[in-house]
Order: C-alpha cells, then structure tokens, then sequence
C-alpha cells in the first residue's frame, strides 16, 4: 500500500507525541516514589536556580521586629493606601466609631502597581495565620488559643533599579506618609491589652482639654508650655548630649485639681498618643519591659496614682524579682537601657502625695519637672466661667473672688457647680453659696 509523505510525516509525529507522553508519564510517576527530603532538596534547588536567572528582585518588609512595630511597614500602609486605583479588585475598607473618614487600604494578597520615576514597583501584602495564648499566665494549666496573622510587604521590582528603590522610593514614602499622617493626626488612648500582638490596644482620646480650657495658674500654664515646645525642638541636643530623648512631668495635688484632663490636653497640644500602664495589671518585669517596647515614639506614657499602687503592693514594689513588678524594674524602664527604646517620648506620673513617693523616683531624669496641681484660684475660676458660661465679667465676680482667698476647693468642685444652671445668675450664686458653706465648716 502506498503512503503519501504527508501521511508518514504525520505518523512519525504522532509516534513522538505518544514517546514523549509516555517518557513525562513515567518520570511524574518516578518523581513521586522519591524520598521527601530529596524531592525538597530537588525543589529548593531548582528555585535557587531560576532565582538566579530572574532579573526581579523582591524587598521584605515585616510588620513587627519582634515585638517592635515596624515603622518602614506603616508608612507603606498608609502611602499605598493614597494609591488605590480603579483597576485595583479588593480593597480593605476601615471605620472607628468616632473618626470622620473611611481609611482605605490595600487587602492581603492584592497586587498594586506604584510608578516611580518611570520605574514600575509591584507591591503585594501577604499574611499568615498564627497562633498565640489568649491569657498571659504561667501556670501549667492547658491555655486557650486565639488566631491572629502577621503580615509583611513584598515588594518587587527590576534588580537594576535596587539602588534608587533603597536610596530615594523608600525614603519618599516614609516622607509621603509622615505628611499623610499629620494631616489626619488622631490622638489616641492606648490600654495594656494581653491578647494584642503587641500588648497595647487602642481607642480614640476623644478628650476636648486644651490649655486654654485649663483652670490653671497662667504663669505654671506658660512655663510648660514653653517646656513642651522646647523639649520636641530638641533632638540634636539629647543626641550630641548622649541622652534619651525623652521627658519625665510629675504631677502632683489634691483630687479634682485636673491632672489627668492636663494630660489630655497635653497629647492634645503635642499630637502624642497616650499609653496608660496600670501597674495593677502587669504581672512581672518582663511584661513592663515587653509593654515598654510596644510604645511608639512621639507618645506620652502615663503612671497615674504612683503613691497607691506603690502602698498597695509595697512588698512587690520592694523585692527584686523578676516574677513581679520591683521598684527596680520600675526605675529601669523610666531611666534604664529599656527607656531608650524610642524617641521623643514623655512620661507623666502622677500622685495626690508627693511626700509619700520614694526618693528614688523623685530625681532629675526620672521626673525632670514637677508642677503642683493647687486649688482653684480667681484666675482658673475665671477660666471656667469662660467654658461653662461664656461669659468674662460679673457683677458677682468680686464676692466669688473673696471667698476663693479663704476657701480651698478644687477646679472639679467650681466646675460642677457651674454647670447646676444654664442662667448665669442663678450659677454664680450656687457657687458663692458652696463656697460661703465650706468657708463655714458645713
């Protein structure tokens, strides 16, 4: 029979279709019968080689270094979340309770693709789950589980462009992002939280102190603001002068005389979020340090009723052992290595006794300034008609003022009966009558 040569072209084409099927058939089936550990020596190997040859270089960037947040992350975070495009399928939409505006970013596993100098930058953020212990105790007893995730950037691009990615894209996005977040600067209230990945959880301080509402003395209201203000301006000056750049306030008076609302006002004046540590809830050393480098820079941390804690627990306070918080351990993390961890960084104690605070923690570089919260005087009374009343001047002011001279009583007291009547008369003589009370005895 005769065949065409077509016909044979085809056939021996078909025969090395079949030879080459059956020879891939055969080594899939090999492939399989390998030992594990030498099919991941293979598998390594071979994506070490094509790692090799790929002219793609990719940067990782990790959301926590240990327990430290990384700042590179956050920036890109919030400069990528200012380049969603269109073209992007999946975006992470966020909203708290008391902030004006969605916050916009990009989801785990979505690809944005950033233009730079003509150069093309493709990011993608990946997560994985973890597990960790939702308690923070040290016993034997079998701990619940909580499932979280860690996160991190890749970021790729051509390996030609490495320098000017390290050098001129990384810095402009911690500059774009820096601007970003001034511009949309929310103060926030930061509390000790177990079951966070770094200890800290946080809500909006949605505390409206200022300094103008304060009913302070002006002259101490003046000089710390004038220590604020030249504290933030002077970061060569801790760094040519080897010290922390770091500010310690105790804050000291009666119940009632504003220390926490002066705190407010001043994260308020400052921008700095506040971290408040109860030293209640921490259980050792180890967590005061852990908790310490969870904090931010440009943070405010704040001890409140120093005196109380260190009376209810004096015995914890005053032995050093790592198992519970020691007065040691305290001093450590204010003005020890740890404190370093971060800049810019105020630390507020409070206490309605100074006298019964250990020497110890008294000192400059611990607590450098030291303002008396007093009672009520004309000037912080005349402050707080303002708030409440709205008013400058009264024809009862000098009977008030009389009285605030021979009656103590604190800004929280005056307040509190200024608000008892919308009519300004009617106010001003429910305070003359409290306060002619107290000057009384009653």
């Amino acid at each position: 029979m005769f065949c065409s040569p077509e016909t044979i072209r085809s056939s021996k084409r078909a025969k090395t279709i079949v030879s080459v099927a059956t020879s891939l058939t055969a080594s899939a089936l090999l492939f399989r019968t390998i030992p594990t550990a030498v099919h991941d020596y293979f598998s390594s190997n071979l994506q070490k080689l094509s790692t090799c040859f790929s002219s793609q270089l990719t940067l990782v960037i990790q959301e926590f270094d240990g327990l430290i947040a990384d700042h590179m992350f956050e920036a890109a975070n919030v400069y990528l979340g200012e380049k969603l495009s269109p073209l992007i399928s999946r975006i992470k939409v966020n909203k708290l309770e008391k902030e004006k505006e969605l916050e916009l970013t990009v989801d785990k596993d979505e690809e944005l693709v950033d233009l730079y100098n003509g150069v093309k930058l493709n990011w993608v953020l990946v997560s994985s789950p973890i597990e960790r212990p939702i308690s923070n105790t040290r016993s034997n007893e079998e701990e619940e589980f909580a499932s979280s995730e860690i996160r991190h950037f890749e970021l790729s691009f051509h390996k030609k462009h490495r320098d000017m990615v390290l050098r001129s894209y990384l810095p402009y996005i911690l500059q774009k992002a820096k601007a970003v977040g001034e511009e949309k600067k929310i103060v926030k209230l930061h509390t000790i939280d177990y079951n966070s990945t770094h200890y800290w959880s946080s809500i909006n301080l949605d505390h409206p102190a200022t300094f103008d509402t304060m009913a302070m003395d002006p002259d101490l209201k003046k000089f710390l603001v004038d220590d604020l203000n030249r504290f933030i301006g002077r970061k060569q000056y801790y760094k040519r002068v080897g010290k922390a750049w770091k500010r310690g306030y105790l804050l000291y008076g009666p119940p009632g005389t504003g220390k926490s609302s002066l705190v407010a006002a001043m994260a308020n004046f400052l921008k700095f979020g506040i971290y408040d540590l109860d030293l209640r809830e921490v259980e050792c050393n180890s967590d005061l340090r852990q908790l310490l480098i969870g904090t931010t820079s440009r943070s405010i941390l704040v001890i409140e009723d120093i005196d109380c804690l260190i009376e209810l627990d004096n015995k914890a306070i005053s032995v050093e052992d790592d198992d519970q918080v020691t007065l040691s351990g305290l001093l450590n993390f204010i003005d020890g290595l740890w404190s370093s961890c971060g800049e810019e960084r105020i630390v507020v104690f409070t206490t309605n006794h100074e006298d019964h605070l250990d020497p110890a923690l008294l000192r400059p570089g611990r607590m450098d300034v030291h303002l008396h919260m007093s009672y009520c005087s004309f000037s912080g009374f005349k402050t707080l008609a303002s708030n409440y009343l709205q008013i400058q001047e009264h024809k009862l002011f000098r009977d008030i003022k009389d009285l605030l001279e021979k009656v103590e009583t604190t800004p929280a007291e005056v307040a509190e009966e200024l608000m008892k009547s919308d009519k300004v008369e009617v106010a001003l003589l429910g305070l003359i009558k409290f306060l002619q009370s107290k000057k009384d005895g009653n």
